[in-house]
């Protein structure tokens, strides 16, 4: 023998994708962008490592910058020898590459749409790709209307024809029912991919497998049995230039509204009679719907000052570029909710995110009731504390649950232990990144993993009646230091039901 062959892993048996998308075109709109460099070219750089693509696929790059097909090739080649999650292979480079075009225009124009049709069917005839496209708005809200307006006058008659559009999906819900009737003028709601790259993560999607698929947790996947649950979605990052959106956004349209709200949808639904899409969305929607509208008292928001992430001290919120110094947009914010059902009654979920926070993290901690006569609680050495099943979503990607046992040696000492899945470790395989199965599914026809117009709307009815609360006063920002979990009243929002947040 020359070498030894590498071991296999029998939990991989069994784990394949699905079957191979049609052939067709990508045009990315917003092409010389910071998400097509640092997400979508790495991603689809990653499915054409893997065989994912479809046997006959090009991509079509569209911007106003001014740049001829080799110029972008290069650009994106060393996008994804810098991005990428993979080695750089110049063999699966050149075949993904030889079928990228690029286009400089501007959509304002009716010459620029005319030209991106000639490409686009220049492309269809010699690759016989037969009238299928996908169009990836990577571009500001504002632009969407008229690329809408010009994609849906030049659909084509043959193959189909699907849209992604990133977020923000609106400002807030008037903004939100207009964008959905603009898009419906031209695209049915089945062709129409709004993007929340947080459904495309691996733990996300697990946490339908933890439910459903074991017998063990579904039972006792409710009021009875659980005492609350902790979302939290932290960045130890702070706005990374991007005054102009965050001002207008802040941290409840940019992370609460869509993230957060999906992840607890997630986490509350009730079982979908199967796992097509529009089940999902359904189950996914009348938790939105049982949303119960929190009081003044139940929200907190937030805006960091001056402080240390990481041992580097990082400046204020406001002395951030672009920033107004008397700025009143929350970079915090933490809220009590509640889903009025029968599976949820009076069970609290406690939601956070924000950014300068002391790390990142984005956790779904699930703490059951506490045994009702541990008959050992007195000779335990730190209090016997309830079980807890926390599913990491990121960065350290896995599920751990948090069980009593016995301390080895004399005497009944209790201790808290965990018992721990991570995914590189019982897959040996690297994670996927969000966009390589978002993109695969679009290219499928499988919307699951993405909002449907309802979610999305009854996500702003929400938002929209925490936000017009706020509009009534004006809190003294900032009121937490970065480096720090967000201000005291953070605190004191569980305190004051005996309660506290979970540190890890």
């Amino acid at each position: 023998m020359t070498g030894t062959a590498e071991q296999a892993n029998p939990l991989l048996e069994g784990l394949s994708f699905r079957r191979t998308p049609d052939p067709c075109a990508l045009v990315i709109f917003g092409a010389s962008g910071d998400l097509t460099h640092k997400k979508l070219m790495p991603a689809l750089y990653a499915l054409a490592f893997r065989r994912l693509l479809p046997t006959r696929f090009a991509v079509i790059g569209v911007a106003r910058t001014e740049q001829d097909d080799d110029g972008w090739r290069e650009d994106m080649k060393h996008a994804v020898q810098q991005y990428a999650r993979d080695e750089f292979r110049q063999d699966v480079w050149d075949e993904l590459a030889a079928n990228m075009h690029y286009l400089s225009a501007d959509f304002a124009d009716e010459a620029g749409a005319d030209q991106l049709e000639q490409l686009v069917e220049k492309c269809d005839k010699e690759m016989n790709l037969g009238g299928n496209r996908v169009y990836y708005l990577a571009v500001p809200p504002p632009a969407f209307p008229e690329i809408v307006e010009a994609l849906g006058k030049r659909k084509s008659p043959t193959g189909w024809t699907r849209l992604i559009v990133e977020k923000p999906f609106g400002h807030d819900l008037d903004s939100a029912r207009s964008l959905n009737r603009m898009l419906w003028e031209h695209f049915a709601e089945n062709e129409i991919f709004r993007i929340d790259h947080y459904l495309g993560k691996e733990t996300v999607q697990n946490m339908l497998a933890l439910r459903f698929a074991n017998g063990v947790f579904e039972p006792i996947w409710n009021r009875q049995f659980i005492d609350h649950v902790q979302i939290t979605v932290a960045e130890s990052i702070g706005i990374e230039g991007r005054a102009g959106y965050y001002e207008q956004a802040g941290a409840i349209r940019d992370i609460f509204q869509n993230h957060l709200l999906q992840l607890l949808a997630i986490t509350a639904m009730e079982p979908p009679i199967d796992f097509h899409a529009e089940s999902v969305h359904n189950e996914k929607v009348k938790v939105l719907k049982a949303l119960h509208t929190p009081g003044p008292k139940s929200v907190v928001r937030g805006q960091y000052g001056r402080g240390f992430v990481e041992g580097e001290e990082v400046p204020a919120y406001r002395e951030e570029e672009g920033v107004a110094s008397d700025s009143m947009t929350e970079t915090f914010v933490a809220a009590k909710l509640f889903v009025d059902n029968w599976r949820w009654a009076d069970t609290p979920f406690y939601v956070r995110m924000g950014k300068r926070l002391a790390r990142r993290e984005t956790t779904i901690a699930i703490q059951f009731k506490r045994a009702p006569h541990p008959p050992f609680e007195e000779t335990t050495s730190e209090g016997l504390r309830p079980n807890v099943l926390l599913v990491h979503v990121q960065p350290d990607e896995g599920v751990s649950l948090a069980i009593g046992a016995k301390v080895p040696g004399q005497g009944m000492t209790i201790r808290t232990v965990h018992m721990d899945f991570l995914y590189g470790g019982a897959f040996r395989t690297g994670m996927p990144e969000a966009y390589e199965r978002l993109i695969l599914d679009t290219m499928l026809g499988d919307t699951s993993l993405f909002t449907r117009s309802d979610e999305v709307e009854e996500q702003w009815l929400l938002v929209d009646a925490i936000v017009a609360a706020w509009q009534r006063d004006r809190p003294a920002f900032p009121n937490y230091p970065a480096g720090t979990w967000g201000p005291p009243s953070s605190e004191e929002l569980l305190r004051r039901d005996g309660r506290s947040w979970r540190r890890n």
